[in-house]
């Protein structure tokens, strides 16, 4: 079984050996950086699995470092804020972030989170129709290469992203509630989910659409849900 590599980024010591902790006891291999700029700067040398990535940081705060390595990487991030306020955690999620989790945290919650994200980007692409290649009117998803492309050019999305757009592909005309979208793709309770979805679904149609304001594709079915035009 590979082992799992996991970047620990934060400017507190004590955090970040704490989490290695946590990590190391779940077979996992840990590599460190205090802000963003050393983050990046371990990502050009070793392959990383997932990212733990704090917000208020010097040098490179989280924010920007988010926005600096979905440039070209897909590799899932889970921020980490001492914040409360929802601004912050929408925020991190609006500028590629998967997750978030806001300090102090539960060492089971946060074991929790970061299996589940692995599991969606190293076995990405498991619901029913595996070797399918759907379109819808140039909107294509190709699900053994784990991309969708738009008249023939790939779009880059994030891997949940990804999974709402396979959800809504593979089941193109069906109206999927938030909660029912959060919970197929999280694989958890839905539970205040509501920012959570809007946030990554308004990035799928800032990629997907060529007036994100009137979506062709992906379409709001007010009170109910969204979904994915045939």
């Amino acid at each position: 079984m590979e082992q799992y590599v996991v970047l620990v980024v934060d400017d507190d010591k004590e955090i970040r050996e704490g989490i290695e902790i946590y990590l190391k006891n779940e077979g996992m291999k840990v590599i460190k950086a205090n802000n963003g700029k050393e983050a990046i700067d371990q990502l050009n040398e070793h392959e990383v699995h997932l990212i733990l990535l704090d917000i208020m940081m010097p040098e490179l705060d989280g924010i920007q470092t988010t926005f600096k390595i979905r440039e070209d990487r897909n590799i899932p991030i889970i921020i980490l804020s001492a914040k409360t306020e929802d601004t912050d955690k929408v925020l991190g999620l609006q500028v590629g972030a998967d997750d978030y989790i806001t300090k102090p945290f539960n060492p089971l919650e946060l074991i929790a989170r970061v299996n589940s994200q692995l599991r969606r980007y190293v076995k990405l692409g498991h619901y029913e129709g595996k070797n399918n290649i759907i379109d819808l009117n140039g909107l294509t998803l190709h699900q053994e290469a784990k991309e969708v492309a738009l008249n023939g050019e790939s779009i880059q999305l994030t891997p949940i992203e990804y999974k709402i757009a396979e959800l809504l592909m593979l089941h193109a005309g069906r109206v999927f509630s938030i909660a029912e979208i959060y919970e197929k793709v999280w694989k958890e309770p839905s539970y205040n989910a509501e920012n959570t979805v809007a946030v990554h679904i308004r990035k799928i149609r800032e990629k997907i659409e060529i007036e994100p304001k009137s979506p062709r594709y992906l379409k709001v079915v007010w009170g109910i849900g969204y979904k994915m035009e045939k």
